[in-house]
C-alpha cells in the first residue's frame, strides 16, 4: 500500500511538471499530452513522417515505448493492452506503408469496440495531395473503421485533439480514434496549455437508461416461463460484470455469453449454459430458440451467434441493452429496446428485479441438458488432441491465466474447453476474424498486467504472420508462454471444405512451415515441442518454470473438427455434433 500510495504521488508529480505552460514542438506537446492522459505504455514503429515525435522520445522516460518489429504487431498490441487492461491503448507509426500497415488492426479494434488512440505521422502539410513520397490519405482510408479521425493542422490545437482523442475512443461505445499528424506540425513551435475539459458538439452517449423501459424488462422476466441472457463484450468493457452476476442471482435467469463477453460471468456457476451460435453448447443453442424471454445485455447479434436469422428465437420476447442505439433492432426485432450503459441499466434494474418465479421447471431442464450435453471430443493415447492440450492448460493454471488467441479452430477449442471466471481474462478477435492477432495481442496483455500469466494459444498459420514479435520478448524478457497447436493445415479452413465442399481440399496444406523451436531460439526465445501427453506435460512445466518467454509447440492430429458447428443458413439448434451422431 505504501509503495502504491509513492507511486501516485510520483505519478502526480510528473503530471504537475508536465502541466506548465511553456512554448515547446508539436512532437513535445504529443508526448506531455499522453502522460496526462495515463498512458504508460506506447508501440510503434518509426519513420521518416515521425522522426520529429521520435526524436522527442530520446530520454523521455516519462511512458515505455516498445519497438515492434511490425505496425500490424504494434496495432495488434495496443490492442490487447486496451482489452486485458480498460484503459485506451496507443501505437504510433509513420506514413504511407507505416499508416496502412495499420488498417487490418484498426478494423479488428473497431468491429470489437476496443478503444484505440492511434497516431501516424503524415507528409508535411504544404506536401499533403501531391503524392509526395510515403504519402497516404489514412484519414480517408480509415474512415469507415474508426470512431473519429483527426488531421492536425496546427500544434496549438494537439492538447485539444488528443484529450478528445481519448474521451471518444474510451467513452460510448469505445472505438479506434486516429490522430494523423504532419511532420512540419510535429516540429512547429507553440505555446504548450494543457487541455482538462472537453466539449464536443453532437457527442453525447447515452449513459443513463429510460426507466420506464427497465421497469418493461423487470415486468417481461415475471411473466416469463423460459427467460433466458445473453451477454456480449458489452459487459466487460463496462465493467458491469459483478452487477451481471448480481443480475443473474436475484433473478434466477439462465445465462449463455458470447465469445467476447466469456468471463463476464464464472463460467462455474451452473446458471451458466457456455457459448452459443455457430460453434456454441447444445444446451445454450437450444434454450436461445426455445426462450420465450431473451435478454440481449451488451452484445450485436453478430450472424455467428443468431444462424439463420429468420429462425432465430421464434418464440421469444427480445430486450436488447445496448450503449450504442444504432445496434438495437439492427439484426434482430426489438420488443423492448433498452439504450444505456450496461454497468449503469444493470445497477437500476438490480434495484427492483426479483426472482423469475416461473422459470423453476424451465432452470431444471437446462440444467439437466447441461449436464447431459457438455462439450465432447474422441480422446486418443496414440494422438495428441488438441482438445486435451487446451484441457491441460486449464487445469495447470487453475484457469487464473490470461489467454489470447489467434483464429481458427484452436481459438473455438479455447473458447470451449478454457473456462473463465473473470472479465478481461480472454483476448481475441471476434468480429473481424483477424489472422496474427494472438501473438502480439498478448504482448500488449502482458505489458499492461506484468504479474499476471499471460498464454497465446495460436495455430501453425496465424502464428507465422506475426512470429517476428518474438524478438521483442526476448530483448525485453516479456514471459508471454506462446503454445502453438501445429495441425499442418489451415485447420478450420479444412474442417470447411471437407464438411461443405466434399473434401475438395485447396491450397490449404502447410506442412513447409518452419521448425517453431529453432525459430523460437533464433530469436533468443527457449523453445519446447511435444506430440504425446507425457512430452505434453513436461514440455508445459518447463515452459511455466522457465521465468522468460517460451514456445511450446504442441504437434495435433490433423483431421481433428470444432463440434458442434452450425452451418451457414442453418438455425442455431440444427447442429452438427461430431462424435455423438
Amino acid at each position: 500500500m505504501v509503495a502504491q500510495q509513492a507511486t501516485l504521488r510520483s505519478k502526480e508529480e510528473i503530471k504537475e511538471r508536465l502541466r506548465k505552460p511553456e512554448v515547446i514542438s508539436g512532437s513535445e506537446i504529443l508526448l506531455r499530452s499522453l502522460v496526462l492522459e495515463d498512458v504508460d505504455c506506447v508501440f510503434g514503429y518509426p519513420g521518416g513522417a515521425v522522426l520529429y515525435i521520435y526524436d522527442a522520445m530520446h530520454g523521455f522516460s516519462d511512458f515505455q515505448h516498445l519497438l515492434t518489429r511490425h505496425e500490424q504487431g504494434a496495432i495488434h498490441a495496443a490492442d490487447g493492452y486496451a482489452r486485458a487492461s480498460g484503459k485506451v491503448g496507443v501505437c504510433i507509426a509513420t506514413s504511407g506503408p507505416g499508416a496502412t500497415n495499420l488498417v487490418t488492426g484498426i478494423a479488428t479494434a473497431y468491429m470489437d469496440s476496443v478503444p484505440l488512440v492511434v497516431i501516424t505521422g503524415n507528409v508535411a502539410t504544404s506536401l499533403i495531395g501531391t503524392d509526395a513520397f510515403q504519402e497516404a490519405d489514412i484519414t480517408g482510408i480509415t474512415m469507415p473503421i474508426t470512431k473519429h479521425s483527426y488531421l492536425v493542422r496546427k500544434a496549438a490545437d494537439l492538447p485539444r485533439i488528443i484529450h478528445e482523442a481519448f474521451h471518444i475512443a474510451g467513452t460510448g461505445r469505445k472505438g479506434p480514434v486516429l490522430i494523423d499528424i504532419p511532420k512540419d506540425v510535429s516540429a512547429e513551435l507553440t505555446m504548450f496549455e494543457p487541455v482538462t475539459e472537453v466539449n464536443i458538439r453532437g457527442y453525447n452517449p447515452t449513459v443513463s437508461p429510460n426507466k420506464l423501459q427497465v421497469d418493461k424488462m423487470l415486468k417481461a422476466i415475471q411473466e416469463a416461463e423460459r427467460p433466458l441472457v445473453l451477454a456480449g463484450g458489452g459487459v466487460v468493457y463496462s465493467g458491469g460484470h459483478e452487477e451481471l452476476h448480481e443480475f443473474i442471482k436475484k433473478s434466477g435467469i439462465p445465462i449463455t455469453t458470447t465469445l467476447l463477453g466469456l468471463g463476464a460471468f464464472p463460467s462455474g456457476e451452473d446458471l451458466w449454459l457456455g457459448m452459443p451460435g455457430m460453434h456454441g453448447t447444445y444446451t445454450a443453442n437450444t434454450a436461445i430458440q426455445s426462450s420465450d424471454l431473451l435478454i440481449n445485455i451488451g452484445a450485436r447479434f453478430d450472424d455467428r451467434v443468431t444462424g439463420k436469422l429468420s429462425g432465430f428465437a421464434p418464440h421469444a420476447k427480445i430486450v436488447h441493452i445496448d450503449i450504442d442505439p444504432a445496434e438495437i433492432g439492427k439484426n434482430v426485432p426489438t420488443d423492448i429496446p433498452i439504450v444505456g450503459d450496461v454497468k449503469s441499466v444493470l445497477q437500476l434494474a438490480n434495484k427492483d428485479v426479483q426472482y423469475a418465479a416461473k422459470a423453476d421447471a424451465w432452470r431444471a431442464q437446462l440444467l439437466a441438458s447441461k449436464l447431459e450435453k457438455p462439450f465432447r471430443y474422441t480422446d486418443s493415447e496414440d494422438e495428441l488432441k488438441p482438445q486435451w492440450v487446451i484441457e491441460m492448460l486449464y487445469e495447470e493454471t487453475n484457469g487464473d491465466a490470461i489467454v489470447t488467441t489467434d483464429v481458427g479452430q484452436h481459438q473455438m477449442w479455447a473458447a470451449q474447453f478454457y473456462k473463465f471466471n473473470k472479465p478481461r481474462s480472454w483476448v481475441t478477435s471476434g468480429g473481424l476474424g483477424t489472422m496474427g492477432f494472438g501473438f502480439p495481442s498478448a504482448i500488449g496483455a502482458q505489458m499492461a498486467n506484468p504479474d499476471r500469466l499471460v498464454i497465446s494459444i495460436n495455430g501453425d498459420g496465424g502464428m507465422q504472420m506475426c512470429a517476428q514479435e518474438l524478438a521483442i520478448c526476448a530483448i525485453n524478457n516479456i514471459p508471454v508462454k506462446v503454445v502453438i497447436i501445429n495441425n499442418q493445415v489451415l485447420g478450420m479452413v479444412r474442417q470447411w471444405q471437407e464438411l461443405i465442399y466434399d473434401n475438395r481440399y485447396s491450397h490449404i496444406d502447410l506442412s513447409g512451415s518452419p521448425d517453431f523451436v529453432k525459430l523460437a531460439e533464433a530469436y533468443g526465445v527457449r523453445g519446447f515441442r511435444a506430440s504425446t501427453k507425457e512430452e505434453a506435460r513436461a514440455a508445459w512445466t518447463e515452459a511455466m518454470n522457465h521465468p522468460g518467454p517460451a514456445v511450446v509447440e504442441f504437434v495435433v492430429r490433423k483431421h481433428e473438427n470444432v463440434y458442434p458447428m452450425v452451418t451457414q443458413g442453418s438455425t442455431i439448434d440444427q447442429m452438427l455434433m461430431g462424435d455423438e451422431e
